[in-house]
């Protein structure tokens, strides 16, 4: 009984919340992600378009979150962003091939294994599970792409964000980013 109660005490959690963002974070924050996001949308909807081609997935938004929302924190630094989704595309497309009769299957060793090697390079990135998990959710014009789908759209998406965050996160004095590259 000790040892389950010890083991429940651990989940009450430790000291207090991160003290409140200042609005010109918050501006920043907004502005960044919102210029990320148009841009690729953009991109996709209208340039892209015509080519059938694909550019916003869904794990860009958490990205996102990240890169103009958190931009001193380790999963938010470039090495991790375009590290993190690309091993994860690459993850998710390998699992969908192999189990592909068997997509919960396909979906957890993606999202695990893509974990497991984006720990092991140092490139972890939370939205990377997203990117894994699209790979074998996704639509089949996703599927279709195969292997392609780590360059575009993960990779080139994720460029075109970083780009942007370099850009917009350090017009102000007080924010700097990134804190590293490798």
């Amino acid at each position: 009984m000790l040892v389950i109660r010890d083991y429940l005490k651990k989940m009450r959690g430790q000291g207090k919340s991160p003290p409140r963002t200042t609005f010109c974070d918050m501006f920043w924050s907004w502005f960044g992600s919102f210029l990320g996001i148009a841009t690729v949308g953009y991109l996709n909807y209208s340039i892209l378009a015509k080519t059938d081609a694909l550019l916003l997935i869904g794990s860009f938004g958490a990205s996102a979150v990240l890169i103009f929302g958190a931009i001193s924190g380790p999963l938010s630094q470039p090495r991790n962003l375009i590290g993190g989704h690309f091993i994860s595309a690459l993850v998710g497309v390998t699992m969908l091939q192999m189990f592909s009769g068997t997509l919960w299957l396909a979906a957890a060793l993606a999202v695990s294994t893509s974990i497991l090697l984006m720990h092991l390079t140092r490139t972890l990135h939370p939205p990377g599970g997203a990117t894994a998990l699209i790979a074998v959710i996704g639509s089949s014009k996703i599927h279709a792409l195969g292997y392609m789908y780590a360059l575009v759209p993960v990779t080139a998406g994720a460029s075109v964000m970083l780009i942007i965050a370099l850009i917009v996160n350090n017009i102000p004095a007080n924010r700097q980013y990134p804190k590293f590259w490798l």
